[in-house]
């Protein structure tokens, strides 16, 4: 008998569905949160049999059961571990494991790629388009290159899975992939997905009135307390406060933090990595300890949010050569404009500050990040320009 233990997210579950696809009646597959993985594991391999096989995807194994798996093999059983964070990277030293983080072409790879194509080139499932089809969206989702391709397609598959009960969406994908020829949605999963789109977009908009901007470390976060829809939240307020170096989600209730980013120079699973957690260069997690709660809940509780930039401006605009106009919560009137020797100046209440920069984009993030400012309307804009 095959017992799969997986993460309880599309490229945990698209293992599953795989699973089910080479394996039919013959596998158990157990869901797993992160915390609850290293538990269930621990609890099955005091109880297996040498005939039993064990399979772990997209999530890794702690020291405890990396021993207790090694003994399990050495004693005659079989176990399977295939992940692609870099986290578990250290478990490539056992012939058990097969951590990959990159394909051959570069692209990153996603749990599900990584189990379809080890059971396609072990003989256990054939190869299918319409499963290779499924396969590459819940890739694209689960390392974001679906936003960089526009394949919405991957997106909505990550929408229909949160809107239904993982057996429910085990069941219709399944069904899918065994019936039709190309990955569709039908009738009605298309009229529940445009519902959700505007469900999410209405909770987006709310939540970006509610950033905290706060310092940990060497970087500089967005705070958001949010239960709901990570992914998209993480994203459009990294490229809302693009000054930020990520932005962290927090879940006080189940004591998880998520961090999102979309800059390529920042690395959240090191971030999460400083909490015991773990995950990938721009979307990882925590468990919420005692010190990430006193540096994001804590050190946020008495501050003020963020406030958006003005958005349909027609004369105050981001980047202009002869200026732009920002403004802070104490009154302060923040001028960025381009001298003569194409160096971008910042003033403050009409005095000019030391520091240069060579771009736009240097001296706003500068700005930004040291007076929480945010772009004037139009209106301000001319009072300022009329008074000067």
């Amino acid at each position: 008998m095959y017992h799969l233990f997986t993460h309880n997210d599309l490229d945990g579950v698209g293992c599953g569905i795989v699973a089910k696809l080479a394996f039919g009646d013959e596998v158990v597959v157990s869901y797993n949160s992160i915390g609850r993985l290293n538990q269930n594991v621990g609890a099955f391999l005091e109880q297996a049999k040498i005939e039993d096989t064990l399979i772990v995807t997209d999530l890794s194994v702690d020291e405890d059961n990396e021993k207790m798996i090694t003994q399990f093999v050495e004693d005659g059983g079989k176990a399977l571990l295939i992940d692609h964070h870099k986290s578990a990277l250290h478990l490539n030293e056992h012939d058990w494991a097969s951590v990959t983080v990159e394909q051959e072409d570069g692209k990153q790879t996603a749990a599900t790629s990584l189990f379809y194509q080890y059971a396609v080139e072990n003989k256990l499932l054939e190869p299918s388009g319409i499963v290779a089809e499924f396969v590459e969206l819940v890739r694209q989702y689960d390392t974001w290159e679906w936003e960089v391709n526009k394949n919405t397609t991957a997106k909505r598959l990550n929408d229909l899975f949160f809107m239904i009960p993982i057996e429910e969406f085990e069941m219709k994908i399944a069904n899918k992939l065994s019936t039709a020829e190309s990955f569709t949605f039908d009738e009605v999963e298309q009229t529940l997905l445009n519902v959700e789109e505007s469900r999410v977009d209405r909770y987006i908009n709310r939540k970006k009135r509610e950033v905290y901007q706060a310092t940990v470390g060497p970087h500089t976060a967005g705070v958001v307390h949010a239960e709901s829809y990570h992914s998209e939240l993480g994203n459009e307020l990294s490229k809302e406060f693009s000054h930020l170096d990520y932005i962290a989600i927090l879940m006080v209730g189940s004591k998880r933090i998520s961090f999102r980013t979309i800059h390529d120079d920042i690395d959240v699973s090191e971030v999460a990595g400083k909490y015991d957690g773990g995950g990938h260069q721009k979307a990882a997690g925590c468990t919420m300890s005692e010190k990430a709660y006193s540096q994001y809940v804590e050190k946020t509780f008495y501050a003020e949010p963020l406030k958006r930039d003005a958005h349909k401006n027609q004369l105050n605009v981001k980047g202009s050569p002869e200026g732009c106009l920002y403004s802070t919560r104490d009154k302060q009137d923040i001028f960025i404009y381009e001298d003569e020797e194409e160096e971008w100046i910042v003033e403050i209440n009409g005095k000019q500050q030391k520091k240069t920069f060579d771009a736009f984009a240097e001296a706003e993030k500068y700005m930004k990040r040291k007076y929480a400012a945010w772009l004037a309307h139009d209106e301000r804009y001319e009072e300022f320009v009329n008074k000067g």
